[in-house]
């Protein structure tokens, strides 16, 4: 083979090498700009999610063990502390999932740059509902419809409102005064579902709301509870 020919073949060979690296180089990219991408969406319902198994996973074997004198040196270690509202002002306190954020009240749901605008702060009081202590429904609510990217940064105060059953406590604070409402139902409803923003009679109502499945806008997940009689 002469020697042009060869200096033409190892050119080739050159150009081919750095396309292929190129093209490597921009599925790496690629590939770390989503994972990147995931991680912002969620990030915030990972690191939620295993602070909240990690607390169940000591109640848990701290009940299985069968610890005596030592258990409850344990269990005071392990459990949280009482949690301090932001203010007493407007703030809503979940000690079960350790939630807690000031509350902006006579927000517009259906105006997203007013909620958003809000959300940045913590949660939001639905415009034309009810406030704590008096008959009717108050609704509070959490989320972001924006972007995918921007979810996380509305959405992390109810991301674990999911694990709330019948009979746990939501505190609200308002206007100086603690309400301690009791967890009685909650449901997967369509972003369509807007008569949970409808007044009752006959009761005082506390409806949270957030997005579902945790960092996405899919669907909605309403909480409600009430203050006892």
């Amino acid at each position: 083979m002469k020697t042009a020919d060869l200096l033409l073949k190892n050119k080739l060979s050159a150009k081919k090498s750095k396309i292929v690296n190129f093209i490597d180089s921009i599925g790496t990219i690629l590939v770390l700009l989503s994972v990147f991408g995931i991680s912002l969406t969620f990030g915030p319902v990972l690191m939620q999610e295993v602070k909240y198994q990690t607390k169940q996973g000591i109640n848990s074997v701290l009940n299985s063990a069968g610890l005596s004198e030592n258990r409850e040196n344990i269990e005071e270690k392990s459990s949280p502390k009482e949690i301090v509202p932001p203010n007493t002002d407007f703030s809503i306190v979940i000690p079960k999932i350790e939630a807690s954020a000031p509350v902006t009240a006579n927000v517009d749901p259906f105006n997203e740059r007013e909620f958003l605008t809000a959300l940045r702060k913590g949660v939001a009081h639905a415009k034309g509902t009810s406030f704590p202590g008096i008959e009717g429904n108050t609704y509070i609510f959490a989320h972001s419809t924006d972007a995918f990217y921007n979810v996380g940064r509305y959405n992390a105060v109810f991301y674990l409102i999911g694990k709330l059953e019948k009979g746990d406590e939501v505190d609200v604070y308002y206007k100086g005064e603690k309400y301690v409402y009791i967890v009685y139902d909650k449901k997967v409803v369509t972003p369509e579902a807007i008569e949970y923003l409808n007044n009752v009679k006959g009761e005082s109502r506390l409806t949270l709301q957030t997005c579902y499945p945790p960092g996405t806008t899919l669907r909605r997940l309403v909480v409600i509870a009430k203050l006892p009689q």
